[in-house]
């Protein structure tokens, strides 16, 4: 089926910094768009723009715009809307921030899509021909997610993207924590694609070095086994994004090294065993809790580079506790960590329980506040103030990301210097996400007011 129709898809980026534009060194490619437009190529002409690092081409005859919504980035996809629709361009919005608060996003755009367009982008699109365009289309979950469609990753080259390509085995995640707005996506479920098509697409690109986007890579073990067996003989390496309650099935772990798999993403959250009961994070104390000692061992001994993901600002944190959480990680050589201010995602049970103690700021819509800034708290936490909050996160981020912090972390020889490969990934990325660290620190949502002033000057 072929047809006239042309089609922008776009990622909005997140902001500014003050007098210049922010550019994402670390940015990989969009998958999801890359998806959608797999979707839609037997129905329309297919344009791609990335707010990262391109100019959105607003004055193309294009007669319809899809953006896709995240928390961070709903501030920018709005302008972006209000410039396609100055131009009689249909808008469509979907994603994460979509399906978390509708009525929010329908206020920017003609149509919005919940759940996955797998299940409702033909009538989409037949609708839109025949002038009858809903306001809301309900596509639920895709089961199974991206049954026959191959990303468009021709739309990718060229855009400076990092040289990994995302690949998704399963969307979703059964655990239940309490700020997780994935967890609310999915309604606490774990979906995996059919392993064969999962391969066929590996083959199908060119790259050997992977990123298994997943919330949860081994959410379902007996599935991702199944997998790990039919990657074995590709021999390509790989990353992704795992529980910790992984590291209990030695026949998984062999086969996750050797699928070619190099770390995981893993969220330990706290070292604090009652802010892991305050949150929710039940799976990191199925074997007791003794600070990860037992399970850091384990990930050495298996010789994967760990990404530690720490949330901060819970009620039972203190400052004192998120800076001895920094001291852990530098201490136990985490090849990556990232330390997240706790964010209330709307509609989230966090988010709920915040609103309805009055301890939201910025109105409870942080994300559209022209005074919030990236990476600073957005609540009143209960042991210290909001920026006492945001500075002990950026202590945190700037400690563990110091030169000296840096070659201390190298010396690890079970991950960091296990490997070449090991070795080359940690000496890339950690300069890399350094800068990140400062670049992202403070800054504003949405581009308007840094365009509507540079094209004052221009002037």
């Amino acid at each position: 089926m072929s047809s006239d129709l042309k089609i922008a898809l776009i990622k909005p980026t997140i902001g500014t910094k003050l007098h210049s534009l922010y550019v994402d060194e670390g940015r990989m490619e969009p998958l999801p768009l890359g998806v959608l437009a797999g979707l839609l190529t037997s129905y329309a002409e297919i344009s791609l723009y990335d707010d990262r690092m391109e100019k959105i081409q607003y004055d193309k005859p294009f007669d319809i715009a899809m953006i896709t919504v995240e928390t961070y980035t709903a501030k920018r996809a709005y302008e972006i809307a209000e410039e396609f629709r100055k131009r009689n361009v249909t808008v469509i919005m979907g994603g994460m921030h979509a399906r978390l608060i509708p009525e929010e996003v329908l206020e920017y755009c003609d149509c919005v899509l919940l759940g996955d367009a797998e299940n409702i982008i033909e009538k989409v699109i037949e609708d839109f021909k025949n002038n009858n365009l809903q306001r809301v289309y309900e596509g639920g979950v895709a089961v199974p997610p991206q049954k026959g469609v191959f990303p468009r990753r021709d739309l990718f080259k060229g855009k400076g993207y990092l040289p990994i390509s995302l690949i998704q085995f399963s969307r979703g995640c059964v655990h239940n924590c309490n700020y997780c707005a994935v967890s609310r996506y999915f309604d606490r479920h774990h979906y995996t694609r059919s392993v064969d098509e999962v391969i066929k697409e590996i083959e199908f690109q060119n790259r050997k070095f992977l990123f298994f986007v997943d919330d949860n890579f081994v959410a379902n073990k007996e599935k991702a086994k199944e997998l790990l067996r039919a990657l074995i003989p590709l021999k390509v390496y790989w990353v992704s994004q795992g529980s910790i309650d992984m590291l209990y099935d030695d026949e998984l772990m062999e086969l996750i090294v050797k699928s070619g798999g190099m770390g995981f993403v893993m969220g330990f959250e706290s070292i604090n065993e009652a802010s892991l009961d305050y949150m929710g994070k039940r799976v990191n104390k199925l074997n007791g809790f003794h600070k990860f000692e037992w399970e850091i061992e384990r990930l050495r001994y298996w010789g994967l580079q760990t990404w530690a993901a720490f949330t901060i600002g819970h009620d039972t944190d203190t400052v004192e506790s998120i800076k001895a959480t920094c001291d852990f990680s530098i201490q136990n050589k985490f090849t990556f960590a990232a330390f997240n201010i706790l964010m209330p995602y709307p509609n989230t049970p966090l988010y709920n329980q915040l609103k309805e103690e009055n301890r939201l700021l910025y109105g409870g819509k942080w994300w559209l506040d022209d005074s919030y800034r990236f990476n600073n708290a957005a609540f009143i936490p209960k042991n210290m103030t909001p920026d006492e909050l945001t500075e002990a996160g950026f202590y945190c981020r700037n400690e563990f990301n110091k030169p000296s912090s840096l070659l201390y972390r190298m010396f690890e020889p079970h991950t960091n210097l296990a490997s070449f490969h090991r070795f080359i990934t940690y000496w890339i990325y950690n300069p890399l996400f350094r800068k990140e660290v400062y670049k992202k620190q403070g800054m504003l949502f949405g581009l308007k007011r840094y365009l509507e002033r540079n094209n004052s000057a221009e002037r």
